[in-house]
């Protein structure tokens, strides 16, 4: 007899002929992890191909059906799964708040957030006790490899990374499982208000729910989600920005008494409409350094050719600033913090372009002041809460953008009024990673 369906739950049935509600999700449910398990085939090639263009690391593809070597530690063990970067970078606070004697499995999907760990794990005294591994596709028999191995006591998914058969999996061995920092927006609300059943079997699977903010935990509740609790965004509670103090020092050095300013986490699209902004400062700031960090490095070598014939060098060519007025393409990884701390005042990107920003509250937290597009809407809360404290300030356009820098170099002692009040406002969310790992520690029923 098949094992008992995900999706079955307590739902009124529906009239008429046919089957009942619950039982046409079921025979869904079913119909997906058939597919899924017919796709393995194609899925593989897809890997190879992946990793033949360093989308993904050869050796490690085993990982990715599930195919474990490293044995299980002894005791208690919680699994927590992170998408990518940011996921990653938000959930290391909860890690090192777990106590020692609890292991993690950290999987998440992108060479970049491997890449990242690699380096911060270490950094917060984690890689002894925090594993990672990328995460198996959603194949069930890859699935239940990994869940096998592992046999995790608790399961976290952290903010929006749900799949059907991951959380099957857990369900059928009796794993307990946390949506960490979940997040879902008007428009991801209204789509799964079209499909209520699945909605409940979803969200109302999830042991425990830990919302972003009191409206994503309304939104949860109305489709059914059981046991929500609204402490907080958890990216407010990320720890700082590393940073390399000796690499910040000499940069000071070789910068002092120079006009500039920092595009971070720029995406494609929106470099063309910066470049306007670095000529108009540049007419006004002689010696002026634009420094562009992109969302994605590899890009660096596509912005330069698109910066051309302005004078522009690249970080990861290991090549300094331009002498001369220019722009600087600082395309290597993990070192926003560095750059953040260098001058003070940031435009945080992909908000200009209607790709939905990126998180203004690690600026802030440094003490930058931050401006941002228009085009803002996966971070609402952050933004609002900085804004309202006058640590952030939004531009409609690249105009109004070199206007505020324009300000900001004019006027460093407003600079550094602006981010003293953002650093002020995400003052007070240090508790959350405690929080959160005492949340995971109460599902994994492992001692305080």
């Amino acid at each position: 007899m098949p094992p008992a369906s995900p999706w079955r739950a307590r739902h009124s049935v529906l009239t008429g002929r046919g089957p009942t509600a619950p039982a046409r999700r079921l025979l869904a449910w079913r119909a997906y992890a058939a597919l899924a398990t017919l796709a393995a085939p194609a899925l593989r090639r897809w890997l190879r191909h992946r990793a033949a263009h360093g989308k993904e690391v050869g050796a490690r593809l085993p990982e990715r059906e599930g195919i474990e070597a490293t044995p299980r530690p002894p005791g208690t063990l919680v699994w927590i799964h992170a998408a990518s970067v940011g996921e990653s970078v938000s959930i290391l606070p909860v890690l090192a708040a777990l106590p020692a004697h609890v292991h993690v499995v950290l999987t998440t999907g992108t060479v970049t957030s491997a890449t990242l760990l690699e380096r911060r794990l270490p950094e917060l005294g984690l890689s002894g006790r925090v594993h990672h591994r990328f995460a198996p596709l959603d194949i069930p028999a890859w699935v239940a490899r990994f869940l096998d191995h592992w046999r995790p006591d608790a399961a976290g998914f952290v903010e929006s990374e749900i799949w059907p058969n991951l959380l099957h999996g857990c369900r059928a061995r009796s794993i307990p499982t946390m949506l960490v920092n979940a997040r879902i927006s008007p428009r991801s609300f209204a789509r799964w208000q079209h499909l209520p059943g699945l909605a409940r079997d979803l969200f109302g699977g999830f042991t425990l729910i830990h919302s972003q903010s009191p409206a994503v935990a309304q939104r949860l509740r109305a489709l059914g989600a059981g046991r929500v609790v609204d402490a907080g965004n958890l990216k407010f509670a990320a720890g700082p920005l590393p940073c390399d103090e000796a690499e910040l020092a000499r940069l000071r050095a070789l910068t002092a008494g120079r006009p500039l300013w920092l595009a971070a986490s720029t995406n494609a699209g929106e470099e063309a409409l910066l470049l306007p902004v670095h000529d108009a400062l540049a007419a006004r700031f002689p010696g002026l350094l634009t420094i562009l960090v992109p969302r994605h490095p590899e890009r660096g070598a596509e912005i330069a050719t698109l910066a051309a014939p302005r004078p522009v060098t690249r970080r990861s060519q290991g090549e300094g600033p331009p002498a001369a007025s220019g722009l600087w393409v600082a395309d290597t990884l993990g070192e926003l913090g560095l750059f953040y701390r260098l001058v003070g005042h940031a435009f945080v990107g992909r908000s200009l372009v209607p790709l939905g920003g990126q998180n203004p509250i690690e600026p802030a937290r440094l003490g930058c002041a931050v401006a941002v597009g228009p085009h803002v809407f996966n971070f609402p809360e952050a933004v609002a809460v900085l804004e309202d404290a006058g640590g952030l300030v939004r531009v409609d356009d690249a105009g109004a953008l070199a206007a505020w820098v324009a300000a900001m170099i004019a006027e460093p002692a407003c600079a550094t009024a602006m981010g003293a009040a953002g650093r002020a406002a995400v003052r007070g969310f240090e508790r959350l990673p405690t929080e959160i790992a005492g949340l995971l520690l109460e599902l994994a029923d492992a001692p305080p």
